[in-house]
């Protein structure tokens, strides 16, 4: 059985190194718990990323500060720095700010960040295996699966807060043809050069659908590219009905291939600069799902694993998961409704990551 057990961490841990999302996750933990790994990721992550920023010195009397080098790191020494941290002292509370931190830094639209190239080092990632098995040990909902009791968050104030949306086949035919006419007014009018500053639709799920999370805690932090909100309306929802667990890249990549949806023109430009690769490009064909199934599920493990990442559907086709968080449910069947439950109000606690539920 301990054969076993420990067989099941290393599996996990492996998913957790394989994914751009959970690369960061550790890469992140380690530097919470030693300065000086942290300020080498940071000087190192400056020097590799394509859009480092300008880094503005102070002096104390604010007179200009002299000319200095920055300081340089190398992968080795970052790798080196990775080997020495004791992964047991990282708690239950570090490893779920550093999910906070990799979930919020993901993005779609641009190349990734100086954080996300170190953590990709291949010396980096091979140091991080410690950090990854105890990540697995501290977050046991990795793989959990979809939930019935769930939440979906409203960004604004009970007072203000509106129905849920409830999905539907016109719901569905709208979207299906949006993404249509998106797809040939892309290939019509923007470059097939894929380095052309083109931007425009990057998600591969349906944001106009109902989506829902297992947790209270990570609708309201777990969220990508956070615009900063400070209050949100948690509603209550139930639902049921054939529900599609997304586990891995190669349970989308199935999706993908079964039901496949042509997107190159569209997303040719945002998933080229976020994977690298060249080439065409699908997305589910949510219509068609939704004559199987009622909702997608992604675990959290799915998300770290497959997130930001190319995956590969068949020689000619890849695709991205963009745009979908961790446990988060997408709703294609009009089989969610409101629960009976009270709706909460929740505040964002000033300048931190702690939300506290109101009355």
């Amino acid at each position: 059985m301990r054969v076993r057990q420990a067989g099941v961490v290393t599996d996990l841990a492996d998913e957790l190194l394989h994914g751009p999302r959970g690369r960061r996750l550790c890469l992140d933990a380690a530097a919470s718990t030693d300065d000086e790994l942290s300020q080498a990721v940071f000087w190192l992550g400056h020097r590799l990323d394509p859009s480092p920023g300008t880094l503005i010195r102070f002096t104390a009397d604010g007179s200009d500060p002299e000319p200095a080098e920055d300081p340089t790191f190398t992968e080795a020494d970052v790798a080196g720095l990775v080997r020495r941290v004791d992964s047991g002292i990282l708690t239950a509370e570090s490893a779920r700010e550093a999910l906070r931190t990799t979930v919020d830094a993901a993005r779609y639209w641009q190349e990734p960040d100086g954080t996300d190239a170190v953590a990709a080092l291949p010396s980096v990632r091979d140091a991080l295996r410690p950090v990854a098995e105890r990540l697995v040990a501290l977050l046991p909902d990795l793989t959990a699966p979809w939930a019935s009791a769930q939440w979906t968050v409203d960004w604004r104030p009970a007072s203000d807060g509106t129905a849920i949306t409830h999905p539907s086949s016109d719901l569905l035919s709208a979207w299906t043809r949006e993404h249509h006419d998106d797809e040939k007014r892309a290939e019509r009018e923007r470059p097939h050069d894929v380095h052309a500053h083109f931007s425009g639709h990057w998600w591969s799920v349906p944001y106009q659908f109902p989506t829902s999370r297992g947790r209270i805690a990570d609708a309201l932090e777990l969220v990508e590219d956070s615009l900063g909100w400070e209050v949100a309306t948690v509603i209550p929802v139930r639902g049921t009905g054939r529900i599609l667990e997304i586990r891995s890249a190669d349970d989308w990549a199935a999706l993908c291939r079964e039901f496949p949806l042509e997107a190159t023109a569209s997303r040719r430009h945002d998933w080229f600069r976020i994977t690298g690769r060249d080439g065409r490009w699908l997305i589910p064909d949510w219509e068609r799902i939704a004559e199987r199934w009622d909702a997608v599920h992604l675990t959290t493990l799915g998300y770290l694993s497959a997130a930001t990442r190319c995956i590969d559907v068949d020689d000619e086709y890849a695709t991205v998961i963009a745009g979908w968080a961790p446990d988060s449910t997408v709703w294609l069947g009009d089989v969610v409704r409101e629960w009976h439950e009270p709706r909460q109000q929740w505040r964002r606690e000033p300048h931190e990551n702690t939300w506290v539920a109101e009355g």
